[in-house]
């Protein structure tokens, strides 16, 4: 019987795609007694596993666009909630009055705000103002839903006075 019986490869595979290969030596006692053989390892090397990689890389952009995909969904029902909530003009303010009013003050842009930084968005509310009719942080970062249904309540209470020039 010779010393060496069998050669042999195992692979162990890591989560990074690669694995290392473990070269096995079988050895049989070289007194032929039949004694279990002796297993032996030689030195590990490295091997490229590109067969797992392409799946896996698929797996997480399938991943990425779901995640985006449900994200977009979410966004578009966020901003259906919010016309809704806003459709109405509350007082019987008709919506040619706020356009009038938006157009004198800011030229009809939701996001401007004064040179002075007091007033801020399309109805130039300062934050006591705002705040007084629900509105809560920045005005002219409200969507401009937000900023017309604010202002038909303040004129719904004030009528065109917060406005005095373009009321």
């Amino acid at each position: 019987m010779s010393n060496v019986s069998a050669i042999t490869f195992r692979e162990r595979k890591y989560r990074h795609g690669s694995a290392l290969a473990h070269k096995t030596h079988i050895f049989h006692s070289a007194d032929g007694s039949g004694s279990s053989p002796q297993i032996g390892v030689a030195d590990a090397k490295p091997v490229k596993i590109g067969i797992l990689q392409r799946p896996v890389e698929r797996f997480h952009k399938t991943i990425r666009v779901t995640v985006a995909k449900l994200e977009a969904v979410r966004r578009a029902k966020l901003r259906r909630e919010r016309r809704e909530l806003y459709a109405s003009l509350p007082g019987g303010v008709s919506r040619e009055t706020l356009d009038a009013i938006g157009a004198c003050e800011s030229g009809g842009d939701p996001a401007v705000v004064s040179s002075d930084g007091t007033y801020r968005g399309k109805y130039q509310f300062d934050y006591g103002t705002w705040e007084s009719v629900g509105g809560s942080g920045d005005p002219a970062a409200a969507s401009e839903q937000e900023q017309d249904y604010r202002a038909a309540l303040l004129y719904s209470q004030s009528g065109s006075s917060p406005w005095p020039v373009c009321g």
